[in-house]
């Protein structure tokens, strides 16, 4: 019920999933971009309703005041406290150790606002748990969003992020002023 309401919904927006989840893969950080708005997150959740991911994501622990704090948790929600985040790597790793099957979201850029620099804690998380890294994206231009690859960390970051870097260079965000793949890595489309 929820799959078939979720595809209406993406539908009537004008959506299209082209790649979903690889078979096999149980556990994994899943990063998905860019993220550039709130909207990123319903069309993501949208989207991972279809395609059968059960996620949990990582959100700032601000945001879980309330109602809407009770609903984030209900939706999977980790809060993460960014200014003493640095047990959030060994913490996320003990939930895979846990769970049998687990999906982790997170958004490298770490916010909605410019990022000059990406967060490397979701590689860290994937290496330190040894689950893979799924790569997801979100494109405004084509309206069509999915699973790109997966790959196991090697260890080398520069390295694995070059597939990374050229997926999303193609990618555009709802606020393309907003998305950086931090200056090490910023070449023009």
């Amino acid at each position: 019920m929820k799959k078939t309401f979720a595809l209406i919904i993406l539908k009537i927006m004008g959506w299209k999933i082209i790649a979903g989840m690889p078979d096999g893969i149980r556990k994994g950080v899943l990063i998905v971009a860019p993220h550039t708005s709130n909207w990123d997150f319903v069309i993501g959740r949208l989207f991972f309703m279809v395609l059968g991911i059960n996620s949990r994501f990582l959100i700032k622990k601000e945001s879980f005041v309330g109602l809407f704090g009770y609903i984030l948790k209900l939706l999977g929600g980790i809060p993460v406290d960014r200014k003493n985040s640095n047990n959030v790597v060994t913490d996320v790793a003990h939930l895979f150790r846990d769970n049998k099957e687990l999906v982790v979201i997170i958004t490298p850029e770490g916010t909605r606002k410019l990022a000059k620099n990406w967060k490397k804690g979701f590689y860290y998380i994937a290496e330190v748990a040894k689950v893979p890294v799924i790569v997801a994206f979100i494109d405004y231009k084509k309206k069509e969003g999915g699973i790109a690859f997966v790959f196991k960390p090697t260890g080398d970051y520069e390295k694995d992020f070059e597939p990374i870097k050229k997926l999303y260079l193609t990618k555009q965000a709802k606020y393309p002023e907003m998305f950086s793949l931090s200056p090490m890595y910023q070449e023009k489309k």
